[in-house]
Order: structure tokens, then C-alpha cells, then sequence
């Protein structure tokens, strides 16, 4: 083991972490309003004017597991109105394609205890241009691109600081910070850098009056004292003055009453922009201070500061600063060089830095719902609406721990779904962590009783799919497979006793008739449909749904396999092997046969399609190619007869089962037919259908595009589906990149765009079906090309097309950067990589949220080369790679 390895084993090396989030400001756990409208109930402008109750945020900020102390840096560059503490961007109304940040900033690298870390901010050195950000984007419509920081060209003339911040930890509790401020400009330029310590603020909600204290010492360090997390000195290389206020509420600015402190939490930006001497404390003590270098940076040179955050014994804290900052790099570059082995050198940039975004959205979450709704003691009571409001319903809900973020701006709240595909990305570097997030979603303070899995603080009650048996699953392989055979038994277990209840709750909660057929609602697909699915029940209709039924029999099989590796130490599993397999087939009988034979499966059209149970007696199939009718390829498992052998009972019902329904098991297995290594296939789709599926699924025209599958088949670019519900005229049209419609909020759109998640799940299906079908089964790709390939090598080829997004095609461009020049060409831009929410269906151009490295980081998974074969491809004059790669 490498020394990051052994790390990884020792927990108290997580103690320390990019826990801070990048927003906290227009986030529901600081919504107090009556109407809850959430964006304007604290707006960036407030941010740095009030006390945050449930969490922090910072630029490049780290923190203690608790969140209990708080470092993060403050820059300004004497033109700005406001010192730059925190990113900016767009709210949900002000935004043409909904929130948005309007900052450039990477996260670099991270190893997975954080003993190294790394990330960049750009800073401009004129003026910032917020108003204009505001305002253009307001200006523009739907159908109108973002209007980005970049297109302000306040980068074009470099005249701005690359800042760089890097953390190396000495030792659990000992962390090094270096900034290195490059000036990009052909001139000198001037700005303060700030790096700021805090305490959250935890005494001014009544539940524990204990106040932290910062308070400079006679040698120009800043001593932190606090009851729990103890003592620790913040060491300065190159002494300076240092700002101290209070983390308290500006109550005069924001609300025009008189403050209980006379050093509030902006003390420090009224002291520096406004010369408000008396707005810091000059006694140099508070729960807020920040060290103010007033510097110079010379065209096209830096400056480095460094800091040391540890114990208050160190006698030379920074004799051996550089030494230790070196010795982590390079045990970072062994740990990374063992995962990398035999990948070209682009393709290693690309996966380091999906780690390091992935590694780096980890956030302290506190969210506490019976507190919050009901309120805090200290402060006047809350309209009684709030009780019966958002999320009133999970009163249970006790948050307070490191969970990962889809993307700690945009994003700074878990998701249910999201979080299941980060464990999987995880389980490549820090399976621990994988399986930690994947049982903190069973544990009592966040499913609910009934079963439920909390979706996201928006609404809870939200339906996301259920993957999480396929990624409890799949994390377990992964350990399992990297650790010579042996997997964890223990979390399997528990996950599954927990998971028992998610399927209960589904099936009674979404199958209220008890057909088989689901009706999840949205399933986290946002604006895919004709209509909107979460408001029909209210009408009276019903939306009998091939995604969720399709994530359902998925579940099913994934409980059953899971139930199976359980059974062959414990011979009581194979009970709900049986169970499992028996619903599975249930489903399986139920979309063929719905509604007297008018199913889910369109034997015109040979597709899956949502079918709309109408008042009355009528159905109308929802007739549109969407990635809805490509779910049901997900449902697919292949076991092998060695594993049948070793739980007899299983193979003995599920074979009595068979023979009973032989019609069902025509439909969704190939039990009696074995393939050549002995193995048997379990599918929703049976092989001609899903023949008819990747047909479509593997035409240019329809799903696939340079860079993977869309969403939406692009036939609907030329002809738009049409249909009238309820008196209204609804259409779908495909739409490759940001969303023209306001359904769901605008920056939400999967009718086209290529979606990281399930192109993973896609390329993992045809992998399971050539387990089963091998190389005799072969299918044209791209369809109309007259080459035929195995299931194998298609799913290699569509992992090639998305991995073409982030690396350099022949020319040298990539195409997540799209048509911008500067991020193309410019050697400061064009190898910092930005995982993207998703991605145009024509172009791979990133889109939608810029940092959701949470499950755009499943390219990590599928860079990472198991086998390495010769091969050269080339698409429309572009080469992608030089070798085909195994990922399963």
C-alpha cells in the first residue's frame, strides 16, 4: 500500500475537508419567509451581511468535519464594490436558462483524505461586471445562450490573477495552505488577499450560548480557541495586519434594527471598501478574522503566502513547509500513477480532475427540519403556514454530516439519485467513503419511517429512481474485484435490510392498484415529457409510467442478486432471492399485458412508450422517443450456473416458478437456454425488441450523437410531437442544448442534451447482454454503416464518444469547451476541465451547471482501462483514442 492508501484506512485523516459549501445563500434551509420563495429570501447581496444558521460557504474554503472552524480566502481588487468572499451568480428568475454561476474556477486535484488538494480561481482585475451579468441575462430569452463571465471579455486582455490554492496536511490535524497569486497581465497589478478563519455561528439560536474566541497573539499568529474542537494556532509567514469582527447577523443593514455586536460578519469589507475604521475590532478578538496583504504582482510573475493551521506548540511552523508540500504531491502523483497505469497522458488530466471535482464537492450538511420549521428560540416566532409548508412532512430529518454535493454552487444540497452514481465514482478511490454514503441514506435521520428516500431539500417528497440497490451493488464489486475477491459482506447486509423498505414503500405508494405498472412521477427527468407529470393525479389522471415500472423490475433484479451473494453464506437469503425474482417477472407479465394488450411495448413503433390512463376508461400512449422507452434495457441480469449450484433451494423454486408461467419466462429470460459458459440471462426486453430498440438507440438520426446518446431522439428537431391534453396544445421538440421551455425551471433539460448517468447505465446494460450473447451476437453501428459490432464493442465505442467530450480530438480542441477560443487555445484555460451537468447532443459543448462533477464524474469509471487493446478509431476526420477498453 502507498502511503495514501494507508491513509484512507484511518478516519481521522477525513477531519479536515473542502466541507464548506460554495453557496449557502439562496438555499431552503435558510428560507424563513412566509411564502417561501427562496431566492429572494437571502440573496448573494445579503450573503455577506448575515450569520448563517444551517452552514458555511467560502471560496477554496475547507473545515473541521463539523464545521465548527472555517477558512476560506477573500480577494479584492480595489475596484470592485465588494470584497470577493464568495462566488456570484444568478438566481433562478434573473437567469434565461435558470441559476447559474457566473465565476471561472477548477478544482484540480484532491486525493481522497484531502492530505493534498488543489484548486484555481480566476479574479479579474478590473471592476467586476455583476449588474451586467444581472441585466443581459434578464434581457435575453429561453432561446437565447447564457450570458457567461467569459463573454463579458473582462478575460480577454489576461488582466487577471490565476489564484491558486493548495492544502498539504502535515498531520490529521495540521494543514499547510500556500496561495500563489499569478498576475496574467502585461502590467503590475495591485489587490488584497484575505485569508479569513471563522466559526460558525452556532450560540445565536439559543440552543447553546458558548461563544468561540479569535484573538491575536504577540508573535502576529491568530490563536483559536473553542470547547470542542479544542486549540489550534493559525501560523502567517509573512506577517501582516489581521481584521477581527464578530459572525454575526448585520440586523441594522438588513433589517433596521440596532446589532447585538458592534463587529458584525461584514466588518471586514466595510473596514477595507468603505475605510469604516470602526467596523473591525481593535482589540483583535472575535469569532472572524482575516490577515489583509495589500500586494503587487508583477506582469507575468506571482506571489506565494503561506499559512499553517495546527497545533499551538510549533516552534518553526514553516521550516519544513515546502518539504511536506513536496513529499504529499508526490505521494498524490504514486497514488494516482497505481490507478493509472496504462492510460495516455490526456486521458490521466481528464480522470484526475473528474477525482478531484468529485473529491472536492464534499459538504458539510446540517439541516435539522423540526427546528427549523418550528424556529429558533432567540429569534421571534414564524408564520404558522411554515408548519404545514416545504418539507413539513420530514419533521424526522436530522442532517449534520459530510455528504457529497452534485455541485456544491448550483447544487449544495444532496439528491437521492445523484448521490447513489457519486458512490460509484467514489468506489474507484475511496470505496469507504462509497459505501459511508450510500448507508447514510438507510440510516434513521434521513429515510423517512414509511420508507421513503429523501430526494433533495427542495421537496423531499420528490420520486427519484430507485437505484440505490444497483449502486450499493455495483460499489460492492468494485471493492470487491480491487481487493482479491474478498467484498464487504456487512455493508451488503445492512444496506439491503434498509433497501427492503424502500421497495415496500414503493410498491405500495406508486403501484396504488397493484398492477405492477408505476406511476413515479418526474423521476428526476424534469421536462421530458409531453406534459408535466407531477400534475396529473391532481385531474384525476394517471401517468402509468415505462421509466419508473422499468426502475422498478431493475430493483428487483438488483435486490435479487444481492439477496444471492447474502445467500451462498447465509442460506436465509435465498427466500428473498425468490421474492425478488418472482416481482421481477410480475413486472415483466404486467407491461405486456396491460390494459388488454395495450401495453407499454408499441408493436408499431418498437419502443417502450408511458402510456395516460384517462377519466373514464381510455388510454392514450404518450408516443414520444425518449430515453424513457431506453430504461427498460437496465432490467437486465446474467447468472452463472456456478452460482446457481451454490443455492439450490433458489434454483428449485425459481425453476418450479418457471415451469408454472411458461409464457412469463418466454418474456423476460432465457432460463432453459444457457450460453456457452453456462450462464442465464433475466431481461425486460427480450432479444428482438431489444433489437428494435438499438436500432434506434444506435442511429444518428434518433439517439446517438458524437458524444453519446441523447435524450430525446433527434427526429423531433424537424418534426416536433404534437398532442392536445386538457383543452391545451403541447409539444415536444428535441433541443440538443440549453432548455427553451420554462418547465421545471429553466435550466433544466432533458429533451436532447447528452446526461452522463444514464449513458452509464446504457453502457453497463449492453455489457450484461454480451455476458450473455457473447461475440455471436453482432448489430450495426451507427446504424446505416454496413459494420457490425458486439454489444461489447458498441458499449466501448459509445465510452469513446463520451470520453471525446473532455479529451483533445486531433486538432487539439475538446469539445466541452465548445466554440470559445480562449478556452481552446489559451495554455492558462485550455487543460482545466469543467464536468458539466450535461452536454449538447450535437456539439458535447458542457452545459447546465458547470461543477457537477457528482455524477459526471462516472467518466473516471470509464477511463479507466482494465484491458488494453489495439485499436485506432476515427469519426467524421476526428481521432478519439487509440485503444479499445473493457470498463465492466
Amino acid at each position: 500500500m502507498n502511503a495514501e492508501e494507508k491513509r484512507i484506512t484511518n478516519p481521522v485523516w477525513k477531519k479536515w475537508g473542502p466541507y464548506v459549501s460554495d453557496r449557502q445563500w439562496g438555499t431552503v434551509r435558510e428560507d424563513y419567509s412566509r411564502n417561501g420563495d427562496v431566492w429572494t429570501s437571502t440573496t448573494h447581496d445579503m450573503a455577506r451581511s448575515m450569520a448563517w444558521r444551517w452552514g458555511e460557504e467560502g471560496i477554496a474554503g475547507i473545515s473541521d468535519d463539523q464545521q465548527l472552524l472555517c477558512f476560506a480566502i477573500g480577494l479584492w481588487n480595489k475596484k470592485d464594490p465588494i470584497i470577493k468572499e464568495r462566488y456570484f451568480g444568478l438566481t433562478n428568475q434573473e437567469g434565461n436558462h435558470g441559476e447559474d454561476v457566473k465565476e471561472m474556477y477548477y478544482y484540480l486535484d484532491s486525493t481522497p483524505t484531502h492530505s493534498y488538494m488543489k484548486m484555481l480561481y480566476k479574479y479579474p482585475q478590473n471592476e467586476y461586471p455583476y449588474e451586467w451579468l444581472i441585466e443581459e441575462n434578464k434581457r435575453r430569452g429561453r432561446k437565447e445562450p447564457e450570458f457567461e463571465i467569459m463573454d463579458t471579455g473582462i478575460l480577454n486582455e489576461d488582466k487577471y490573477f490565476d489564484v491558486f490554492v493548495e492544502y498539504a496536511k502535515a498531520a490529521e490535524n495540521d494543514i499547510l495552505i500556500k496561495l500563489t497569486i499569478h498576475n496574467r497581465g502585461e502590467e503590475a497589478a495591485s489587490l488584497h488577499v484575505l485569508p479569513t478563519l471563522w466559526f460558525r455561528n452556532t450560540w445565536a439560536w439559543s440552543y447553546d450560548d458558548y461563544k468561540p474566541d479569535l484573538k491575536l497573539t504577540n508573535e502576529g499568529n491568530i490563536a483559536i480557541t473553542h470547547r470542542d474542537l479544542g486549540s489550534y494556532t493559525f501560523y502567517t509567514n509573512a506577517k501582516a495586519d489581521t481584521l477581527f469582527c464578530d459572525n454575526e447577523t448585520n440586523l441594522k443593514k438588513l433589517y433596521g434594527v440596532e446589532n447585538g455586536s458592534p463587529f458584525t460578519k461584514d466588518g471586514i469589507n466595510d473596514y477595507l471598501v468603505h475605510r469604516h475604521n470602526d467596523a473591525v475590532n481593535i482589540d483583535a478578538t472575535g469569532t472572524k478574522a482575516a490577515i489583509n496583504y495589500d500586494i503587487v504582482v508583477n506582469a507575468g510573475l506571482s506571489v506565494t503566502l503561506r499559512f499553517r493551521l495546527g497545533p499551538g506548540n510549533i516552534n518553526q511552523p514553516f521550516k519544513d513547509f515546502d518539504d511536506l508540500f513536496v513529499q504529499r504531491r508526490i505521494e498524490a502523483d504514486v497514488f494516482y500513477a497505481e490507478l493509472q497505469k496504462d492510460m495516455q497522458p490526456d486521458e490521466k488530466r481528464v480522470q484526475r480532475q473528474a477525482y478531484a471535482g468529485l473529491l472536492w464537492s464534499k459538504q458539510y450538511y446540517y439541516y435539522n427540519v423540526d427546528q427549523w420549521l418550528n424556529g429558533d428560540l432567540a429569534h421571534p416566532a414564524l408564520p404558522q403556514e411554515r408548519k404545514f409548508g416545504r418539507n413539513h412532512q420530514w419533521r424526522h430529518l436530522n442532517n449534520g454530516d459530510i455528504v457529497s454535493m452534485p455541485d456544491k454552487w448550483e447544487f449544495p444540497w444532496y439528491a437521492s439519485w445523484d448521490l447513489a452514481f457519486h458512490s460509484v465514482s467514489f468506489a474507484g478511490v475511496d470505496p469507504s467513503f462509497a459505501k459511508q454514503q450510500l448507508l447514510l441514506l438507510t440510516k434513521e435521520w434521513y429515510m423517512h419511517p414509511n420508507g421513503q428516500l429523501p430526494a433533495y431539500e427542495w421537496n423531499f417528497n420528490d420520486v427519484n429512481p430507485p437505484v440505490h440497490a444497483w449502486a450499493t451493488w455495483r460499489v460492492y464489486e468494485i471493492e470487491k474485484d480491487n481487493n482479491n475477491g474478498k467484498g464487504d459482506r456487512a455493508f451488503l447486509e445492512s444496506v439491503f435490510h434498509k433497501l427492503l423498505l424502500n421497495f415496500s414503500w414503493w410498491v405500495n405508494r406508486k403501484d396504488a392498484n397493484g398492477t405492477y405498472i408505476f406511476e413515479g412521477g418526474f423521476l428526476g427527468l424534469d421536462n421530458i415529457g409531453v406534459i408535466d407529470r407531477n400534475q396529473l393525479a391532481a385531474g384525476g389522471w394517471r401517468y402509468e409510467q415505462a421509466d419508473a415500472t422499468s426502475w422498478m423490475a431493475m430493483f428487483s433484479l438488483n435486490m435479487m442478486r444481492i439477496a444471492l451473494e447474502l445467500a451462498v453464506t447465509n442460506c436465509v437469503y435465498q427466500e428473498m432471492a425468490i421474492k425478488f425474482f418472482d416481482h421481477f417477472l410480475y413486472i415483466g407479465d404486467a407491461i405486456e399485458d396491460m390494459y388488454d394488450q395495450n401495453g407499454l411495448w408499441d408493436d408499431e413503433d418498437h419502443f417502450f412508450y408511458d402510456v395516460l390512463k384517462m377519466q373514464g376508461d381510455g388510454t392514450k400512449k404518450m408516443k414520444v422517443r425518449s430515453m424513457v422507452g431506453l430504461i427498460p434495457l437496465f432490467a437486465v441480469e446474467v447468472l452463472n450456473e456456478k452460482l446457481l449450484e451454490q443455492v439450490p433451494e433458489f434454483t428449485r423454486r425459481l425453476q418450479k416458478f418457471l415451469s408454472r408461467r411458461p409464457r412469463v419466462a418466454g418474456l423476460v429470460s432465457k432460463w432453459k437456454e444457457k450460453n456457452v459458459g453456462q450462464k442465464h440471462l433475466l431481461s425486460l426486453v427480450p432479444v428482438y425488441r431489444m433489437k428494435k430498440i438499438l436500432n434506434r438507440l444506435l442511429d444518428e438520426k434518433e439517439f446517438l450523437s458524437d458524444y453519446g446518446i441523447r435524450t430525446l431522439s433527434k427526429h423531433y428537431g424537424q418534426s416536433p410531437h404534437t398532442m392536445q391534453f386538457n383543452g391545451s396544445d403541447f409539444s415536444v421538440e428535441y433541443t440538443p442544448g440549453e432548455s427553451t421551455t420554462g418547465l421545471f425551471g429553466g435550466n433544466s433539460n432533458w429533451r436532447g442534451p447528452i446526461w452522463f448517468p444514464l449513458n452509464y447505465l446504457i453502457i453497463e446494460s449492453l455489457q450484461r447482454f454480451h455476458e450473455y450473447y457473447t461475440d455471436d451476437f453482432r448489430i450495426e453501428f451507427p446504424k446505416g454503416s454496413g459494420a457490425y459490432l458486439t454489444l461489447k464493442e458498441i458499449a466501448t465505442e459509445l465510452s469513446i464518444r463520451l470520453a471525446a467530450i473532455f479529451t483533445r480530438d486531433k486538432n487539439g480542441r475538446r469539445a466541452v469547451f465548445g466554440e470559445n477560443e480562449k478556452l481552446q487555445n489559451d495554455p492558462n484555460f485550455n487543460n482545466h476541465i469543467l464536468f458539466h451537468e450535461y452536454f449538447h447532443g450535437d456539439t458535447g459543448k458542457g452545459l447546465g451547471a458547470s461543477h457537477q462533477t457528482g455524477w459526471t464524474a462516472l467518466i473516471a469509471n470509464l477511463l479507466q482501462p482494465s484491458k488494453k487493446v489495439g485499436y485506432e478509431h476515427e469519426k467524421n476526420g476526428m481521432a478519439t483514442y487509440n485503444r479499445r477498453v473493457d470498463f465492466l
